[in-house]
């Protein structure tokens, strides 16, 4: 039933406020005050994955004080889906930025700082200042690590503010989308997607759909070749996006407003002007370029690349069901740090995390772990014309629409009601709820 309202709610584009949840105090920031601090359950990461477990575990009342513990270097949490729409000029970056501290329960023993390195067989972590923190249950959910230098020439052309080069990936840059964007008059844009992972994998075509959308308000773009401005979208994958439903679509809208789709062309490097891609045979292309929008490649950070936890892909070896770790059964992990076959998104630890909630606690009671996580993700993706194609999908690319199986709505056409959900309704709920455990995605509000 609260599932139901909240999705009516939404279609009608109003969302009623709900009260706040019971005001708090902020945690306590603190190093491991000695080594070999004893926790039921240590959490490596205080981004959405962490934050999101941390306190749907201490909601379930089965936790004392500082029985769990979060370690994260961090000093601000981002809300990052925010960043897309800072990057197309509808919201400012600082609305999605708070101090990591005053997001974690007093209930909850924050360490800030860094890890150096596990030892699952003591079931302990060392912190980056030597300290060992010893646990029963770890989830590991650092997320993945954003590399502008993984392409030659990026971080100085992303300094540089007179450089047409801009990137959504960054918390430094994704307002310098906008600017860029809006100072560009004519000439030849680009727009670039790696090959391999990627945060939210359809960001990238993101901003250039409401790049798009911007140029056609301001008569820059039209579909002729006088148009002043030529867009070009240059991704290292074969198609558009992943889930070949929402790839038809998306390629027909592609070549309906006449951008050109440069396939299997990797960037690797940025000089002046001028862009290198690498393609599938191992030979290289240039284009030139009077706009740039560049995606940096990813991956996990060493601290878990090189650490017993990692498969040979350097991210975390989890059953892609029950996310449990495949060798040491009392570790866990979700989000973007762990190696399960879906995109990696704000919108899939929402259903990653009561998988993880309810399997861990399980465990602790020596019982086997039987909730399975299906794969669910969602991309809301911006199309311009502030309507938004509500991309959900399982494992497999198997679309799980949550409107088409309550209201028989087929999510692959955009609309005026998705773009309110994207900009308005899911950073609201995303900073009132998930990040305080009171937010199930498409199951609505937990109570």
């Amino acid at each position: 039933m609260v599932r139901t309202k909240a999705a009516r709610a939404i279609l009608r584009e109003a969302v009623t406020p709900q009260s706040a949840l019971t005001t708090r105090n902020y945690a306590t920031v603190s190093p491991a005050q000695a080594s070999g601090r004893m926790h039921r359950v240590v959490l490596v990461g205080g981004g959405t994955a962490g934050l999101s477990v941390s306190h749907q575990l201490l909601r379930s009342g089965k936790f004392a004080k500082d029985d769990i513990a979060i370690i994260d270097p961090a000093t601000w949490h981002h809300y990052q889906p925010g960043w897309t729409l800072a990057a197309g000029g509808l919201r400012n970056k600082d609305e999605f930025k708070q101090p990591l501290a005053n997001l974690i329960d007093p209930k909850l023993k924050f360490y800030n700082t860094g890890v150096d390195s596990f030892a699952p067989e003591d079931r302990t972590v060392t912190l980056a200042n030597g300290d060992k923190v010893t646990y029963e249950q770890l989830v590991v959910a650092p997320g993945i690590k954003t590399d502008t230098s993984s392409i030659k020439g990026l971080p100085e052309a992303l300094a540089d503010p007179h450089a047409p080069v801009s990137c959504v990936y960054t918390y430094e840059t994704c307002d310098k989308v906008a600017n860029t964007v809006q100072a560009f008059k004519k000439g030849n844009a680009i727009f670039t997607q790696p090959a391999g992972v990627v945060k939210c994998a359809g960001a990238p075509q993101k901003v250039m759909w409401l790049s798009w959308d911007y140029w056609k308000r301001n008569g820059l773009y039209d579909n002729t070749a006088s148009s002043p401005i030529h867009i070009s979208f240059a991704t290292g994958l074969p198609v558009m996006f992943g889930v070949p439903k929402y790839n038809a679509i998306l390629d027909a809208l592609r070549k309906e407003r006449g951008i050109d789709g440069l396939f299997q062309h990797d960037l690797v490097s940025i000089d002046g002007n001028t862009v290198t891609f690498a393609l599938p045979d191992g030979s290289k292309v240039e284009k030139k370029f009077d706009f740039l929008h560049a995606v940096p490649k990813m991956g996990p950070h060493p601290f878990i690349k090189n650490s017993p936890l990692a498969d040979e892909t350097g991210y975390v070896a989890v059953n892609t069901n029950t996310l449990q770790h495949k060798k040491y059964p009392n570790v866990w992990s979700l989000g973007d740090a762990a190696n399960i076959p879906t995109s990696k998104t704000a919108a899939a630890i929402t259903a990653q995390t009561p998988t993880v909630v309810q399997n861990l606690m399980l465990s602790m009671e020596n019982k086997d772990a039987p909730h399975v996580y299906d794969g669910y993700t969602s991309c809301p993706l911006t199309v311009g014309e502030k309507k938004v194609l509500l991309a959900e999908f399982k494992y497999g690319g198997e679309p799980k629409e949550t409107f088409g199986q309550m209201f028989g709505i087929d999510q692959g056409t955009p609309r005026r009601a998705f773009f309110h959900l994207k900009k308005d309704f899911f950073p609201w709920v995303y900073k009132n709820y998930m990040v305080k455990g009171a937010w199930g995605g498409p199951k609505g509000f937990v109570r």
